[in-house]
């Protein structure tokens, strides 16, 4: 396994996974697909008639442990009032609507942070793609809308919602690419290590709420949340970040952030000391939000050659396991093929 590349500033050690994570992909990839282009296709529409399953989580429960193909997994539209679990053991699915505004998996619990999540994938090469996640519990408690806890998890197009917690973004190497995220308080928590590109955040706190608390607790956790081409949005007024763990990580780049976002940005949680482990950093933001002239003097404004490890998808080795839209798909003997409007015979 090659040596890992270190870049540091502020004290803030970053690790650049693309040297180190090919002995492990190799590994995953001796029992995973040989074929990225095919995937076996499992129909779920509530209404019975059009569908193979009625319910999402029937549908996952069909794949079979420890498989080694792609699964689709295609949800018409509708409201699927489930609390559904991804289990560790059933890699490689694809869980897919046609439009988030029209394919919702909702559910309303709260409780312990780890436990309440309307979605929780647990499962590695996870894919989720035009689907919204939410979890309608309120404002009065810990209430996840989605939980990933694996590894090389990828969403696309997705919305999720909920005000508290709203996305447990817990472990694992995650990228989520044009995806809407809403909450009041640490609504993106976790300690991931994380893309997001060009994902809306809108907050819904009245005043003070919190977008992330990343959890990262020591140097020698590659973790940190890393927001590209994001834009910021709220109804009240919310800061970019406080820190849940010591050595918290989050950088915002070519970012739009509205008036929403404070003017000191970032906030210690009570916690002075944690100013001289935190790594927050901003590059090339805009929008009223961004002028840092009064942001906390122990945040970052970073510079080309501090932002350059950010620019890329090498923190979550993304170029080697981000995988392309199926373009055939199986059931029995039956070959399909996606078009822009669905899934139909060949």
């Amino acid at each position: 396994m090659g040596a890992a590349r270190m870049k540091v500033y502020n004290g803030c050690a970053i690790l650049l996974f693309g040297m180190i994570v090919f002995g492990s992909l190799m590994a995953a990839a001796s029992t995973g697909p040989t074929d990225m282009s095919t995937a076996i296709l499992v129909r779920v529409d509530q209404s019975g008639i059009n569908g193979d399953f009625k319910k999402i989580q029937d549908a996952i429960d069909s794949v079979p442990s420890n498989n080694s193909e792609l699964y689709f997994i295609w949800v018409k539209p509708g409201t699927y009032r489930e609390k559904i679990v991804v289990p560790a053991d059933k890699p490689f699915i694809t869980l897919s609507g046609t439009r988030a505004s029209d394919t919702i998996i909702t559910w309303g619990d709260t409780g312990e942070i780890i436990d309440s999540a309307t979605l929780s994938v647990f499962a590695s090469d996870f894919v989720g793609r035009y689907v919204t996640i939410q979890n309608t519990f309120g404002t009065s408690g810990k209430a996840v809308a989605l939980r990933v806890a694996a590894d090389r998890a990828a969403f696309y197009g997705c919305k999720i919602l909920s005000y508290q917690d709203t996305l447990l973004d817990d472990n694992g190497r995650h990228y989520f690419s044009n995806c809407y995220i809403e909450g009041a308080t640490d609504f993106i928590c976790g300690n991931a290590a994380s893309l997001y590109e060009r994902c809306h955040l809108h907050s819904l706190s009245r005043e003070d709420g919190a977008i992330t608390a990343q959890h990262r607790n020591s140097t020698s956790e590659d973790t940190g949340f890393i927001f590209s081409g994001c834009k910021i949005t709220g109804i009240g007024t919310a800061l970019l970040g406080r820190p849940w763990g010591a050595y918290s990580k989050v950088v915002f780049y070519l970012t739009n952030m509205s008036s929403v976002v404070l003017p000191q940005g970032w906030d210690d949680w009570g916690d002075q000391s944690k100013q001289s482990t935190v790594c927050y950093g901003e590059y090339k933001c805009y929008g009223p939000g961004a002028n840092r002239t009064k942001r906390v003097k122990w945040s970052s404004s970073l510079s080309s050659d501090e932002a350059a490890p950010f620019l890329t998808m090498d923190m979550i080795g993304g170029r080697d396991w981000l995988r392309p839209v199926p373009t055939h798909f199986k059931r029995g003997s039956t070959i399909l093929t996606e078009q822009a409007d669905g899934i139909t015979r060949d």
